[in-house]
């Protein structure tokens, strides 16, 4: 996780509300942001191995925009992984959701979107999504919309639309992994053929297995990219080849070098909004 000399830096910027109870569903994780300025915010999205459904409580003026450029508001919900994705707005305030996939396979009532795509919530969820987005803003406290949020993801968990238990079994080793599992024993692992594995596992996570396992590896790299060691360390602490392959990897998700992605600034809130990353499996 960034290091703590970076908070004072996310703290200068926005004020950040997190639960103060540990949540009751597994998989899932909240925070509460408010900026401090009125001013603009223009923020690229560094990718996540999580599902973010983020609710605009504001003036409505937050938007956000996928890799086509096109813009939502209001409240919505990015795929897993994006790349490319920026969040604008003035006097931002915002509840943030993020959901490992397995969860959100479950709870978003269709099967996980592709990389990189936003969609509104309303979309997913009709007049239900518009209502709950109503609440969260007339509600008075964090706490109560920290509670608020988690009862509606809980009433919309269809234990129908649960993900195949092997594709389960094959998120959670890769997430144990840090991505360096080897997804071809994972297959076998899972009693399934690659072929299948391959057809399941992106239908419902919204990944190939390949492509997650690199995007895992990519969160837990930028991380320590964030909290402040060398390119050259975090390559081989991380699995990658050299220091040329962390790159590619960091401008393939992030679109920026690795020591730009280092100083983002949404990453660098992360060890205040997000100290563990519950949302990333589920027990």
């Amino acid at each position: 996780m960034p290091s703590a000399e970076r908070a004072p830096d996310a703290a200068a910027v926005w004020d950040i509300a997190t639960p103060s109870r540990p949540g009751r569903l597994p998989g899932v994780a909240m925070a509460g942001f408010r900026a401090r300025t009125a001013g603009p915010v223009d923020l690229s999205v560094v990718p996540y191995p999580a599902v973010t459904v983020a609710v605009d409580l504001g003036d409505g003026s937050l938007a956000v925009a996928d890799t086509s450029g096109r813009r939502q508001a209001g409240s919505v919900v990015v795929g897993l992984g994006p790349s490319g994705v920026r969040g604008r707005g003035r006097a931002v305030e915002c509840l943030q959701v993020r959901l490992s996939p397995l969860v959100a396979h479950a709870v978003l009532g269709a099967p996980s979107q592709p990389a990189g795509t936003v969609l509104s919530l309303e979309d997913l969820w009709g007049r239900d999504g518009a209502r709950t987005g109503e609440r969260l803003r007339e509600a008075g406290s964090w706490e109560e919309r920290f509670a608020l949020a988690e009862a509606t993801l809980a009433r919309r968990l269809d234990e129908d639309r649960a993900a195949d238990p092997e594709v389960a079994l094959v998120w959670r080793r890769l997430v144990a992994s840090r991505g360096l599992a080897r997804v071809e024993s994972l297959a076998a692992e899972a009693g399934w053929s690659r072929k299948r594995l391959w057809s399941r596992f992106r239908a419902q996570i919204g990944l190939g297995p390949k492509r997650a396992a690199r995007l895992i590896r990519f969160d837990h790299a930028v991380h320590r990219l964030a909290a402040g060691h060398g390119a050259a360390l975090v390559a081989a602490e991380c699995g990658y080849v050299d220091q040329s392959h962390l790159h590619r990897d960091v401008r393939a998700f992030a679109g920026v070098t690795p020591g730009a992605v280092a100083d983002a600034p949404w990453l660098a809130v992360d060890d205040v909004a997000w100290a563990a990353p519950a949302y990333l499996s589920v027990a």
